[in-house]
């Protein structure tokens, strides 16, 4: 990243042609420069102004809605200039050359807006990296999970520990520094010791939720397994809604992984379609099979579909898996399964997806969890000083103990020894973010 004295400015919108596009400038001279382009007053802060924006040999290029934040109370902290320009490329290529030309203005690098919100205080690690996921929600879960990372919930829980962690390592330390004063509660490394047993208990329980944000972020996993010309394919081009899948009557028709993305009432849910699971001695269908066997082992949730009345006794099943009864349509309902359905009427696909829904809702109750490596590894690494020091029966060193998970801690928002991390963490941004 460059020197943060630099004005930056980058297009903040979508992608173009598009109805309107914002373009972002920050920096000392975004006010300057707004000026320059629309040669006349600057509008009050906060409140829309249409101004005419003119190149350098006064030439029209747009009109455009201007806003203006000034600093501090700005996104970045810095002065702030939001132009709504008509959203053609050559409107913004034109603006864009005129600001590129200004002494002290430059083209911003990805993610150096949010950087600089960083830098300024104006947002944590934590809120920076949910307003990542923010952007690139796609499912309504996915977006309230965000929510609660990027609008500081996540981090006032870590704040709210790292607080209750200073007060117990702050009790230990009078004792050992002030035994022999009268004003110093005794035995206080006794009495702080529920303090941190309930820290450790709650981080322990937003570790566990860990799964169900991952989950939420990335998909939950549904592998379609079972024996050739059970419905597999059938269920999968079902469930899409189109032919994602060939279907024939012929057994292996199906050698490779197939997948489709769906959203369940909000939740990602990815599924795949695999090979028929039998002996054969075709080397692809080999292949497609061993892969099916290892989509089982990583799958969240299994369907095994079997024809209705064609029960195996040895089905490759999971801990995770549902029974699934195909071609109701041509059979009767049998007790053996989880659920009975049929791909050509739909009788039972309604069941199989409040099946779906249910296993994802007891792996994530809507509570807010970690959503990347780096906060649960910094977690686990809080968890493990917080073990140490329930253990420590010596006070120096169970006070040692809790300042390192305190800095733990204070590493998940930013607060401690992150420089290393920062161009890794906003260089996934988009460049006006």
């Amino acid at each position: 990243m460059s020197v943060t004295t630099d004005t930056i400015f980058a297009l903040s919108s979508g992608s173009l042609p598009a109805g309107v596009a914002v373009l972002r400038i920050s920096g000392p001279a975004a006010f300057p420069a707004l000026m320059q382009l629309t040669r006349g007053t600057q509008p009050p802060p906060r409140k829309a102004a249409l101004r005419k924006i003119l190149d350098r040999e006064e030439q029209l290029i747009d009109e455009a809605l201007v806003l203006t934040f000034p600093a501090p109370h700005s996104f970045t902290g810095e002065d702030v200039v939001e132009l709504q320009l008509h959203g053609s490329r050559a409107v913004v290529n034109a603006v864009c050359s005129q600001l590129a030309a200004l002494p002290g203005l430059r083209l911003a690098e990805a993610g150096e807006f949010s950087r600089r919100a960083f830098e300024n205080g104006r947002l944590d690690l934590v809120e920076a990296e949910g307003l990542a996921e923010l952007i690139a929600a796609e499912t309504e879960m996915q977006r309230r999970l965000a929510v609660e990372q990027s609008f500081g919930r996540q981090s006032h829980l870590y704040e709210d520990w790292t607080l209750r962690l200073t007060h117990a390592r702050a009790m230990i330390e009078a004792e050992l520094d002030f035994a022999d004063e009268d004003d110093v509660p005794g035995s206080v490394g006794e009495r702080v010791t529920a303090d941190i047993a309930a820290v450790h208990t709650e981080l322990e329980k937003h570790l566990e939720s860990a799964k169900g944000g991952e989950i939420v972020r990335n998909g939950f996993k549904v592998a379609i397994v079972g024996p050739p010309n059970s419905g597999k394919s059938s269920l999968l081009n079902y469930l899409a809604q189109r032919d994602v899948a060939i279907v024939t009557g012929l057994a292996g028709t199906t050698r490779d992984v197939l997948h489709i993305d769906l959203d369940l009432e909000g939740y990602l849910v990815r599924v795949f379609d695999t090979a028929g699971i039998r002996e054969s001695s075709d080397v692809i269908e080999q292949e497609g099979i061993r892969r099916a066997r290892q989509l089982i082992d990583t799958a969240d949730l299994v369907l095994y579909l079997e024809e209705i009345g064609w029960e195996s006794l040895q089905a490759p099943l999971s801990p995770h898996a549902l029974r699934v009864g195909t071609k109701l349509d041509i059979h009767r309902r049998a007790p053996s399964y989880d659920i009975c359905l049929s791909t050509v009427t739909g009788e039972g696909v309604g069941l199989l997806r409040k099946a779906i829904i249910s296993r994802i809702q007891s792996a994530w109750d809507g509570s807010v969890a970690p959503m990347c490596g780096r906060q649960i590894a910094l977690l686990r690494d809080t968890s493990l000083h917080l073990r140490s020091a329930l253990k420590e029966t010596e006070l120096e060193l169970r006070a040692e103990h809790l300042r390192r998970a305190a800095t733990a801690l204070g590493r998940i928002t930013g607060q401690v020894d992150v420089e290393q991390l920062l161009d890794v963490i906003f260089s996934q941004f988009c460049i006006g973010k």
